[in-house]
């Protein structure tokens, strides 16, 4: 629909006086031919506005058309719905309009008193041309056109094959002119009357003229009706109008405008569809906002839990103070899943261990299994084991954060308001380049021996091909054997084949932290096998020459700790590149390790899963397969995987290296739960084969994807003025957000966690990763560039209200800054010079107790929701017990 005339309409309505004036003028018989033998109909419209203008009615053609096209569309709603317009109202002009469009005898129009007064009109005859001035007076209030050709010019475009209407149109008393054209009207009527012919003589061409101004050469049907012999009983009106119409009928425009209007329906119907869609859409938003008031909830009913452990562990201190009995505790000998059980029933507020274990000095705690539990709300399940039971408990901020990631996943068209990852450790930014290698003809085959079971360590042609690959890659001196390669379905699997066949329950593995924390998890659940953890800071000291160094030095005292406290130590894991940290070892540190594992006849698991993600060639990456010599062959074991460096997180494929037959016949012996399908291993075997794609294509496009990804994260720290360690390799970048912590707790960095994920984006706690440093936090800087923008945004926001924050407490108790050194910058670390020592470096005291509980009332109104009147009468048995601990029963 054409709504071309708003623009003049607006701030100019028509007045019922002149609304007369107009329906005059364009209800006249002669308006309505010109109007229905041109397909446009400007120029008509611009005469009739020419003679409005004469009357005084200063109004355009525009103006002019788009009323009548108005009153039109009015009229046929209201004939549609049985003349009743909204409210049960009538129309004023509607019996004017209908007879002008059903050619019934027309209304003369009055004005008395601001209303319309409709007269009927005397019968006449149609005046068959016109003068030549174009005035009122020349206009009569004639008879209109059918109305089903009315509709091709207005409404829709129908087929019609009724005959005209024969009987003589009727005219309006409202005719002004000289005598001379009166008596030319009159005998023009009596001569179609008696249907007689018309000469040319009788009515010269030359005087006539049609309404829109056109002369003879425009009005070309003029001069045939004047050569055309009427049959009796017609008019040469009505013969002339069933000639137009039937040509009308032929013209192929016909078919341009039945288009146009069934498209106009069309975009009709597709703006409802999308109407229903945004409703829908509003639909779904609700819910998710009803999603995220549950899990607020949720986590406010945590942080009360976590509130009232602060009660309980002052209590206990209290307790053992006034008793004197001293505030470490040995670890245990060895803990197996019971004995872990009860300490998770005992962190709800059930046994005392919880209390113990943190007391603990954190160099004494090699084995922390409660930094991956979460005893929120935990039960005992009847149904399960002890080994059952705490696997359901064995989650962390870690699984926490990825779960509520896929709850609330961030979709730039779907879901904009949801949570983006920067926590998971996947690469994003070759889904283009692998989708396309992996569709191609060579990666889809489907051999017999493909759908049966395979040798349990993989096909031998994948075997084959891995060797080669890491004899390439890994620049070993000598070519690799199939035979030494096993093939399972992922790193975090091959983990827990190794831990179970190289350690007995209860023996540990040692590890330097932080560390990727999913290695606690796969080592433990399967084989009850602990970690010993070698603890890095931050601090530049001794042989170290840079922040979070691993040294021998460092690996031997853990080594003598553990045996101090009664516990075996069978394996060293070598993470490298090193993840969190993005460190690559040197030739010489690599080989003072290895050498370190000989002499205390420890097994050597080097994960080497970046190997091909050193995205600067600056950094250089040597692996333990290109050594000349290995100190102990028979007791290193490498892992690779085509998850990191492949970009394929969703394809389950890691491969172990090692020359001990032994343990490459225990570990196949559980490749038969940990088996990888046949045709995903073919796949994987084209993918190593083509050589000349991974150098040529792949490596190159993602190495440059890499720098860029890192640079922009990069330089958004340094604008933020956040420290971070600068390194070449992997997928994320280890930052320092101590200074915007208080206290420098895990419960506070905890907090900080949370409140980013609050805000829509997934970071990484220091804590999921066992550093002994409270603050420092992993970003995943490997995704499109949109996503890092508004996460680095989301960020921004995060750490600007938590520093005004910081800035209002210190004006309301002013004390000296935490920090005593500032930002420095060289090409390897961003790093400030000087931090508070940790709490947890040390035993924890009743002071750092106090100053915890009283951050967690300023962050908390839970003592003014929980009296202890009200605590009393919900839960009256520890209130009892709370009453004996402080002596008033």
């Amino acid at each position: 629909m054409d709504f071309r005339g708003k623009k003049y309409e607006r701030g100019s309505n028509w007045s019922d006086p002149e609304v007369v004036e107009l329906l005059q003028l364009w209800a006249d018989e002669s308006v309505q031919i010109e109007l229905e033998s041109c397909l446009r109909n400007q120029h008509v419209f611009n005469r009739i506005a020419e003679v409005l203008r004469e009357k005084g009615i200063h109004r355009t053609g525009d103006q002019c058309r788009e009323k009548i096209k108005k009153m039109k569309l009015e009229y046929r709603r209201i004939k549609d719905n049985s003349k009743a317009p909204r409210g049960g109202r009538t129309w004023k002009f509607y019996e004017v309009m209908d007879r002008v469009l059903t050619s019934r005898p027309a209304l003369a129009y009055g004005s008395l008193s601001g209303s319309m007064m409709a007269q009927q009109v005397l019968q006449g005859s149609m005046v068959e041309s016109y003068h030549h001035q174009f005035t009122s007076s020349a206009l009569p209030f004639g008879h209109s056109q059918h109305p089903e050709l009315m509709e091709i010019k207005c409404e829709e475009v129908n087929s019609d094959d009724h005959s005209l209407t024969p009987e003589p149109p009727q005219a309006m008393p409202y005719q002004q002119g000289s005598p001379e054209e009166q008596e030319m009207e009159r005998a023009f009527l009596e001569r179609a009357q008696n249907d007689s012919p018309i000469s040319r003589v009788e009515i010269p061409i030359e005087t006539s003229v049609s309404p829109s101004g056109f002369s003879e050469p425009n009005m070309a049907n003029s001069s045939r009706i004047q050569n055309v012999v009427p049959r009796p009983g017609f008019s040469a009106l009505h013969r002339l109008r069933k000639k137009r119409k039937g040509q009308r009928m032929r013209d192929p425009l016909d078919d341009l405008l039945l288009k146009t209007l069934t498209s106009q329906r069309a975009m009709e119907e597709r703006f409802l569809q999308m109407e229903e869609r945004r409703f829908q859409r509003d639909l779904d938003v609700e819910e998710r906002r009803m999603q995220l008031e549950q899990r607020r909830f949720e986590l406010e009913r945590e942080h009360e839990f976590r509130m009232f452990n602060v009660f309980a562990q002052m209590l206990s201190i209290l307790k053992q103070s006034h008793s004197g009995s001293s505030s470490s505790v040995a670890m245990p000998q060895g803990l197996d899943f019971s004995q872990a059980l009860s300490e998770i029933e005992g962190m709800g507020g059930r046994g005392s261990n919880l209390q113990e274990m943190r007391l603990r000095p954190l160099a004494k705690r090699r084995v922390d299994l409660h930094s991956l539990c979460n005893p929120s709300g935990f039960q005992r399940s009847p149904y399960l084991s002890a080994r059952g039971n705490f696997a359901c408990a064995f989650q962390g901020s870690t699984e926490e954060g990825y779960n509520a990631y896929h709850a609330d996943k961030y979709d730039e068209d779907k879901n904009p308001n949801g949570i983006i990852n920067f926590g998971t450790s996947e690469n994003k930014l070759c889904f283009d380049l692998l989708s396309k290698r992996l569709t191609q003809a060579d990666m889809n085959l489907m051999d017999p021996s493909l759908l049966q079971y395979p040798d349990w360590k993989g096909h031998l042609f994948l075997r084959e091909e891995v060797a080669r690959f890491l004899t390439y890659y890994c620049k070993a001196p000598a070519p690799l054997k199939a035979e030494n390669v096993i093939v399972l379905n992922g790193c975090g699997s091959l983990f827990s084949a190794l831990a179970t066949v190289l350690c007995d329950p209860g023996e540990a593995i040692l590890i330097a932290t932080p560390c990727y924390g999913g290695i606690i998890q796969s080592i433990f659940l399967y084989g009850n096998v602990k970690l010993v953890y070698v603890y890095l800071d931050s601090k530049i000291t001794g042989t170290s020459t840079r922040p979070f160094q691993l040294t021998v030095e460092k690996l031997e005292k853990a080594l003598q700790d553990a045996w101090a406290e009664g516990v075996t130590v069978r394996a060293l894991i070598l993470l490298n590149p090193q993840n969190p940290l993005g460190d690559i070892y040197s030739l010489s540190e690599l080989r003072d390790y290895l050498e370190f594992a000989k002499r205390h006849e420890l097994h050597v698991i080097v994960d080497e899963i970046y190997m091909l993600s050193v995205f600067d060639e600056s950094a250089t990456f040597h692996s333990v397969l290109g050594m000349d010599r290995l100190p102990d062959p028979q007791r290193t074991h490498v892992m690779w995987g085509i998850t990191k460096d492949f970009a394929v997180s969703g394809i389950r494929f890691g491969t172990l290296y090692t020359e001990n037959q032994d343990v490459v016949n225990a570990v196949a012996s559980l490749c038969y739960f940990h088996g990888v399908c046949g045709p995903v291993q073919h796949k994987v075997a084209q993918l190593l084969r083509d050589r000349d794609w991974i150098n040529q294509v792949y490596l190159r496009a993602n190495h440059a994807r890499l720098k860029a990804a890192h640079t922009y994260v990069t330089d958004e720290l340094k604008t933020l003025g956040v420290p971070f360690l600068n390194r070449n390799a992997g997928f994320f970048v280890w930052m320092d957000f101590r200074k915007y912590l208080k206290t420098g707790t895990f419960e506070e960095e905890l907090l900080l966690w949370k409140r980013f994920l609050d805000n829509k984006v997934l970071l990484s706690c220091g804590k999921a990763f066992e550093c002994s440093e409270p603050g420092w936090f992993r970003i995943i800087f490997s995704d499109k560039t949109h996503r890092l923008q508004l996460g680095m945004q989301r960020i921004r926001k995060v750490l600007e209200e938590r520093e005004q924050e910081l800035l209002a407490e210190e004006k309301e108790q002013p004390c000296q800054s935490d920090q005593d050194g500032k930002a420095d910058s060289t090409d390897e670390v961003i790093f400030v010079s000087r931090h508070q020592d940790s709490l947890c470096a040390s035993s924890s005291s009743l002071g750092d107790l106090i100053g915890l509980l009283q951050q967690q009332m300023r962050s908390s109104d839970w003592l003014q929701k929980n009296t202890a009147e009200q605590f009393a009468q919900e839960k009256p048995e520890i209130y009892d017990v709370f009453s004996k601990l402080v002596g008033k029963q």
